[in-house]
């Protein structure tokens, strides 16, 4: 450990274990002209380097034990974790790195080398412990009350009386029907036999039978309402107690909150702090989600703008085992998630020029859209990668702005159904509300067909299969999607190997739902073919384009009912 640990400090600054210094000559890179823009970014070499470094400290430290989900046989939970690099020139013109981890690390949230939290709520003698603990205690009360034999007894009691009483009244009602099904009988058979002078005789007396029977149910009624009242009289003394107890505890915890998101202030480049409250006050949505500010990249900032270091580029990357609901791959580069850190890094890099966000730059499409079919009715276009189905917020032009234009008197949705920004291929449009509302029955009843072609990114095991994973939107990360049993949507895939060459897997997939990135997951999930789409910069990794394309499409055609197909290469 000893030896691990002086190679380990011999690449730090000597005045700060928490800033780093190169291992190796780094003079002959070029710096960044703008610093990384966190949602979106290829890493720089120089935050390649310093993922490398600290990758390989990783793989050998013994200063901390965390399990990672790399060792076999490891006690402990099983939690991976992202990583991030701040590449920083010092005062001097030199260049280091700092380096930090999202949430806590190995149960604490400092760790030599690493840069601390913005706010530390671990920290013992801090508010928010002292709050958490007088929490903890109002909940051990509150159970204590709950847990209490007498108030049980009582809740159990009453329980058991309200069950007695809803079967006895019950009973008693259907009685009362069944009595006056049998006097509306012998009224009407006496109607017939019956003197009038008899007949009105029977009729009070069934009347006052009828009053008689209506009398005892509510005298009973009136009975058990009182024993009711009485037990929930006794319960209501207890239950007061513990009600008080939850309402004070709502209120300190939600007073403890709003003192932690007051207390948890970021600074940005221009040395102006702001809090976490002000920050997500004009944010959707405005409270803080659970964990904001404790992620990688604001921690790395905050750190540098407290000591004078100037940042130049930053990366994040995973390590371990990926979650069950996320796909997260070991040593990948990742963006800083869009729910969490887009409002406080917004704040933090205000003063320091970043690249161009590139999903607000449209790509440029000089040609019209190629069309392979098209009559009165629809037409079937070839769209092409990196182009929009629908106008974005910052992005306008896209399929349906295109066909508005070429098609300015159609009428109806235009877009029957959309593909991936990303994602090439076989499109429907339609020209008229009939059209499209025929076509789209087509999709939502699953009688179109559908065959996509993709290069994925490494070997598949196996030569064809069926993929099940329901699907939901990540909240804290959109537009990326979860893996959830629980809230998520139906999404099945058949699959079928095309060909296996230097490393890729050529595949067909056969959509029978059209979920959100449906395709992505399903490649790169480990419980579906745990292999990414090429070029896929959300579940894998960054390259030219996203190697997906919709080549193959078989329908009905909206008005002569026609069954119809296209097919149109992949270009990759």
């Amino acid at each position: 450990m000893q030896e691990k640990t002086s190679n380990t400090t011999a690449i730090l600054n000597e005045n700060d274990e928490k800033l780093w210094a190169f291992a190796s000559d780094v003079s002959h890179i070029p710096l960044p002209e703008k610093f990384t823009f966190p949602f979106y970014y290829e890493p720089h070499p120089l935050s390649m380097l310093a993922a490398e470094q600290l990758q390989a400290y990783l793989s050998t430290q013994e200063d901390f034990d965390h399990n990672f989900g790399l060792e076999e046989g490891q006690e402990g939970l099983v939690i991976g974790k992202m990583f991030g690099v701040l590449v920083i020139q010092k005062p001097d013109g030199s260049l280091g790195f700092l380096a930090a981890f999202s949430g806590k690390m190995a149960g604490g949230n400092h760790h030599k080398f690493f840069v601390p939290p913005v706010f530390d709520i671990l920290k013992e003698d801090g508010f928010f412990r002292k709050g958490e603990d007088e929490l903890n205690a109002m909940n051990r009360r509150i159970e204590a009350l709950e847990a209490m034999p007498e108030y049980l007894t009582l809740v159990e009691n009453l329980r058991q009386v309200k069950e007695k009483a809803e079967e006895a009244l019950e009973d008693e009602r259907q009685m009362m029907k069944a009595a006056k099904k049998e006097r509306k009988r012998k009224r009407e058979a006496a109607r017939q036999t019956m003197v009038p002078e008899r007949f009105e005789i029977l009729c009070e007396e069934l009347k006052d039978e009828s009053l008689g029977q209506r009398y005892v149910y509510k005298q009973n009624l009136r009975d058990w309402t009182e024993k009711i009242a009485q037990l929930e009289n006794q319960v209501k003394i207890y239950q007061e107690e513990i009600d008080q107890l939850k309402a004070e505890r709502r209120k300190k915890s939600s007073a403890l909150q709003q003192k932690l998101f007051r207390q948890y202030a970021f600074l940005n480049y221009e040395r102006k702090e702001k809090s976490l409250g002000a920050i997500f006050q004009n944010a959707v949505p405005a409270t803080p989600p659970s964990g904001a500010g404790e992620c990688a990249a604001p921690k790395l900032l905050q750190y540098a703008y407290l000591h004078d270091l100037e940042p130049i580029a930053m990366a994040e990357f995973w390590w371990g085992q990926s979650p069950t609901s996320e796909v997260r791959k070991h040593r990948h580069f990742y963006p800083a998630c869009r729910g969490k850190c887009e409002p406080i890094l917004g704040h933090m890099l205000v003063g320091l020029e970043t690249d161009e966000n590139p999903l607000e730059k449209s790509p440029v499409l000089e040609n019209d859209l190629e069309i392979l079919f098209e009559d009165e009715h629809m037409l079937i276009l070839n769209k092409p990668a990196e182009f929009l189905s629908v106008p974005g917020k910052q992005i306008t032009d896209s399929v349906y702005t295109r066909m508005k234009n070429k098609y300015p008197y159609a009428t109806g949705p235009l877009v029957v159904h959309r593909l991936d920004m990303s994602t090439s291929g076989l499109m429907v449009i339609s020209k008229s509300k009939e059209a499209h509302k025929v076509l789209q029955h087509q999709f939502i009843k699953r009688k179109v067909k559908k065959r996509y072609i993709a290069l994925l990114d490494g070997i598949v095991e196996g030569d064809e299969g069926f993929i099940d994973l329901p699907l939901r939107v990540d909240l804290d990360d959109r537009p990326r999607q979860l893996v959830c049993y629980e809230y998520g949507k139906s999404a099945r895939t058949q699959w079928e190997v095309v060909e296996r060459k230097e490393g890729k897997t050529r595949i067909h997939f056969f959509p029978i739902t059209g979920r959100t990135h449906q395709l992505r997951v399903h490649s790169a999930h480990p419980k579906g073919l745990n292999v990414p789409i090429i070029g896929d910069d959300l579940y894998g990794t960054k390259a030219d384009r996203l190697h997906l394309h919709a080549a193959w499409l078989q329908l009905k055609h909206p008005v002569s009912g026609e069954l119809m197909e296209w097919e149109v290469e992949a270009l990759f």
